[in-house]
């Protein structure tokens, strides 16, 4: 109970930070344009504040994606193998990109560490630049975390893939759809013709 309660706390605050950085995003570019198109004025810290704030959404949410399976991918030639090979092939492209997001962070901390040794500021914010770019190990080692559960849950075969957002099937049932319609039906298609004929 106490574990059910926890993980919903925690995905909540995961949901809630990405629509924080949204929000504050939106809104601060908004302003900016009303203030420097509408008052010739502008806030001269606006634009490296909110490419930062996209850096931490699109780091911070790539892990989010991969819990809740909103990353699209190609599993095309994984459907054409065997089923009983779809659970190593799956393990082994969680691997590979434990191994990419470990070469990340790995990469990232030698980098923020130079950061912070020569204690180089952002160019407009008066703060350290190490600070803002921490997102680099921290997006990356959350990466890391989703990953390992996923290839946990597909060990002990509560899970057989990424279930990955499938854009082909998605456009499949869009066609089958237009296809039932007046727009899309062969058949329909015929009748309005031949009444165009007979006018």
């Amino acid at each position: 109970m106490v574990d059910v309660m926890i993980k919903k706390v925690v995905s909540h605050l995961e949901e809630g930070f990405l629509s924080l950085l949204l929000v504050s995003m939106t809104l601060l570019v908004f302003v900016e344009v009303v203030a420097r198109f509408g008052f010739n004025s502008g806030i001269h810290w606006a634009q490296e504040a909110t490419l930062l704030m996209a850096a931490w959404f699109v780091l911070f949410g790539a892990s989010y994606g991969v819990k809740v399976g909103a990353h699209i991918g190609v599993d095309v030639f994984v459907k054409m193998l065997p089923a009983n090979t779809h659970r190593f092939f799956t393990l082994l492209a969680i691997v590979l990109c434990l191994i990419y997001c470990g070469l990340f962070v790995y990469g990232s901390w030698i980098y923020l560490s130079k950061m912070k040794m020569i204690g180089i500021e952002m160019e407009d914010i008066p703060i350290p630049k190490w600070i803002p770019m921490s997102i680099l190990v921290i997006g990356f080692v959350l990466l890391i975390v989703r990953f390992l559960q996923l290839g946990w849950k597909v060990v002990i075969g509560q899970a057989d893939g990424f279930h990955f957002a499938d854009e082909a099937e998605e456009s499949m049932e869009i066609a089958k759809d237009l296809q039932d319609t007046a727009l899309g039906d062969p058949e329909n298609k015929d009748s309005n013709k031949d009444k165009g004929d007979k006018s």
